[in-house]
């Protein structure tokens, strides 16, 4: 390689990482921190008083040997600018020398990332059989969540409700393109009742009121919660029989508690390690919530790089 690697959001969907690479790269990097071979900082969060929300997430590892570092800024008002509401940037370097490795677009490792901690948490929590979906938010994180989701389950039926009818419309569209049916729904309770999966990301927003009732879910349903928490009304939290947290050292460190710690079960390392079961009953009702694992970014970086230098070897080889 000559120079910096910069990989752009288009470069890095073109590369076609399989779900599957996903999956196994942050398993491999949870299990590698209970080795002390990886590492992960909890999050370092910023909220201006205008609304901003600004963080950045440190992790590293010695298998592979790689460091990363996504910084990510949101700001409601890029909308009014036809900006993204979320930016963000992943630096990647060697672990062990410090050199500098590749610059990437941090909204796609994100995208691609949180879809798949959710993926090993639902391969774990869902019902095998699962194959009605719900998604509160139609946006990138909806998007990667239902490639990872479809994956994974015999998805037959996707149900999309959003604050904006033209995402919630080519959202449905995107579903029946994987051969899923797609269904608009005019309100959240109507989405969740009766399935199986429910995707929560909604924006990040602090005028939003919540409004998902955990006790719309049917037994044996299985939630991934990848916005903080934030659209579910906190006294129904209680209608799940186990809830299961990104990272608890993490969470301890937090000023705000994402759910009632009292109910919260276990972490994704306890669950990837065996600690903490799996599903238990064909009707136990299950929730991942998540602020977001640093591993995961590693993961998702170290893969692009991985897979963006072997694919220029192979196009130097043919030159």
């Amino acid at each position: 390689m000559k120079g910096l690697l910069y990989l752009s959001a288009s470069e890095l969907a073109s590369l076609d990482i399989s779900n599957d690479d996903v999956i196994a790269s942050i398993e491999h990097l949870i299990r590698g921190r209970s080795q002390s071979q990886a590492w992960n900082a909890p999050k370092a969060v910023i909220t201006p008083p205008d609304g901003r929300y600004m963080t950045a997430m440190l992790s590293a590892a010695d298998d592979p040997p790689y460091m990363a570092v996504k910084s990510l800024v949101l700001n409601p008002r890029n909308s009014e600018r036809g900006l993204s509401d979320i930016n963000s940037l992943v630096t990647l370097m060697n672990s062990d020398t410090g050199l500098p490795l590749a610059v990437m677009d941090g909204n796609w490792i994100t995208g691609v990332r949180t879809a798949g901690l959710s993926a090993i948490a639902a391969k774990r929590l869902a019902r095998a059989d699962s194959s009605v979906a719900a998604f509160i938010g139609c946006g990138v994180q909806a998007n990667s969540h239902l490639r990872a989701f479809a994956a994974l389950f015999p998805l037959r039926e996707i149900r999309a409700f959003g604050r904006g009818i033209k995402n919630r419309d080519e959202f449905c569209r995107t579903a029946e393109q994987l051969g899923c049916t797609g269904v608009a729904c005019n309100n959240a309770r109507d989405a969740v009742t009766g399935a199986d999966l429910i995707v929560s990301s909604v924006t990040l927003s602090r005028e939003l009121k919540p409004f998902i009732d955990a006790n719309w879910l049917v037994p044996g349903a299985f939630a991934s919660v990848t916005d903080l928490g934030i659209s579910s009304i906190d006294d129904t939290m209680p209608a799940f029989d186990r809830i299961v947290i990104d990272d608890t050292e993490q969470e301890e460190q937090m000023a705000d508690s994402l759910v009632d710690p009292a109910l919260v079960a276990g972490d994704l390392t306890a669950l990837v390690n065996g600690d903490l079961p799996g599903r238990c009953s064909a009707d136990e009702k299950t929730a991942f919530i998540f602020r977001g694992l640093a591993l995961g970014n590693l993961a998702l970086a170290g893969l692009a790089y991985h897979y963006a230098t072997a694919r220029e070897r192979s196009d130097d080889k043919h030159l």
